[in-house]
């Protein structure tokens, strides 16, 4: 008897359990399958409505982007949601921790939004930042990701933002993963995208099934993508799982040295608050500090780095710096461009712009993206991709600004008409050490970090 009422005890303990975690775990409707209350249209006037279960949003020809906007802010969150579009050129998205405002832009809403891309681009589930920063995370972060999208049937997108995460799902499949901690808490809202011409008009997509969870919410298990992490000299757990290290602790001089010499230089660069600075020389290479290397040498490699420019300013990031030179100033190697190209002599010398920001210097020119861009005194994002079959790409704020292979004919065609044709084997080194150049200019950097490629 004893027994049997010990084991209905535990029966009855395991479903409490069950039951609790289900009810710590609930979700709530955020559409009810009737009509739009909680709802609200701002920005915009594309249609909205209540149809069969499903929001229906349709272009308007004239019309800005337009958003349907929760009227509740949610802050940490899993957002689940159903959508389908039927047409190529339809695209949408769904807004999360967004503004709207009267002193930002005139109540334009802005913030992070999951994007939904029917295109050949395929970058549905990548994370854009409306009116703010533009692409934070683009789907050639993760291209196995970008044949998960269904057209013309109903994809399952999912959204978790715990903190400073913040991670993207479709169709079941880890999508973006974020770290950034501009905006903890906003609105939801379902984009209908602007059309310029009025054919385009009437187009429709279709949302249905939007839940959200909001209390004693569980993040998703690690993955293995590719981490944007927008916060300073930090790594993640994923990033450190991926292999991530920081090649600068945003502290000391460790792990760094000067080019061609044996110490961190004793003047010329400047380590505060969590910045790594190179100072104001007038212009004059390497007459002051002199460029730094790391003192570990590298091959294949994805290159992250942040860096800041000030009026005028010149500086860059080598890679395959072997110093067998033996130069008294700069060092060699190929370089990434750092470069205000409006207003620095440099950006009109070279050949076709092959000195301009983010270029392979004095070899390829950068695209002209102007979105890729920004301002003086902003923090910009730099990426180097050196693959382990050569292939090299160069990334400026989410956007690949250029391509090429080393070794190529192409590439030995680039070196023999450029100023490193004098230097044997110019950029073919196995390994080399990273460098920060020291152009005479004021220029910062800050989280330095490499993932080592096999």
């Amino acid at each position: 008897m004893l027994k049997k009422n010990l084991l209905l005890v535990s029966i009855f303990f395991v479903a409490a359990i069950h039951l609790s975690a289900q009810q710590n775990q609930s979700w709530e409707n955020l559409f009810n399958g009737k009509n739009l209350n909680g709802w609200k249209e701002i920005n915009g006037s594309a249609k909205y409505e209540a149809k069969d279960g499903m929001i229906v949003g349709t272009t308007v020809a004239g019309s800005p982007n337009s958003f349907l906007a929760t009227e509740k802010t949610f802050g940490d969150f899993i957002l689940e949601f159903e959508f389908k579009v039927s047409h190529t050129d339809m695209n949408s998205g769904v807004q999360f921790r967004s503004e709207s405002s009267s002193d930002y832009m005139n109540g334009r809403v802005h913030g992070y939004q999951y994007e939904i891309d029917p295109s050949k681009r395929a970058w549905t589930a990548g994370i854009y930042d409306e009116a703010r920063r533009d692409w934070l995370y683009p789907m050639e972060y993760n291209a196995d990701a970008k044949s998960l999208f269904k057209i013309g049937e109903w994809n399952k997108g999912r959204i978790e933002c715990i903190g400073n995460s913040i991670r993207t799902f479709l169709n079941g499949k880890p999508a973006a993963n974020m770290l950034d901690d501009m905006t903890a808490k906003g609105f939801i809202a379902l984009q209908v995208h602007q059309v310029s011409k009025p054919e385009d008009a009437g187009k429709e997509i279709y949302f249905k099934n939007i839940r959200i969870q909001t209390k004693n919410i569980q993040p998703s298990p690690l993955d293995k993508i590719f981490v944007v992490n927008f916060l300073p000299n930090n790594l993640s757990q994923q990033e450190i799982n991926n292999g991530a290290q920081l090649l600068w602790d945003g502290k000391t001089t460790n792990g760094w040295r000067g080019a061609y010499k044996q110490n961190f230089p004793d003047k010329g660069w400047e380590i505060k608050d969590g910045v790594l600075s190179v100072l104001n020389a007038n212009g004059e290479l390497s007459s002051n500090g002199g460029d730094i290397v790391t003192e570990k040498t590298y091959g294949a490699f994805i290159l992250q780095f942040d860096f800041k420019l000030t009026d005028g300013a010149n500086s860059g990031v080598k890679y395959f710096v072997t110093e067998l030179e033996e130069n008294t100033k700069a060092g060699i190697g190929l370089e990434y461009q750092i470069l205000d190209d409006d207003k620095h002599p440099d950006a009109k010398l070279g050949s076709i712009g092959n000195r301009t920001l983010a270029s392979l210097y004095d070899l390829i020119p950068s695209i002209k993206e102007p979105r890729a861009r920004k301002k003086i005194g902003e923090w910009n994002r730099g990426m180097i991709i050196v693959r382990p079959d050569g292939n090299v790409e160069h990334w400026l704020n989410g956007w690949k600004m250029l391509d090429y292979r080393r070794g190529s004919q192409y590439y030995y065609a680039l070196v023999a008409k450029s100023k490193y044709e004098t230097y044997k084997d110019f950029g073919m080194a196995k390994k080399g050490h990273i460098l920060l150049q020291d152009h005479g200019n004021n220029v910062s950097f800050r989280s330095i970090k490499i993932i080592e490629l096999k």
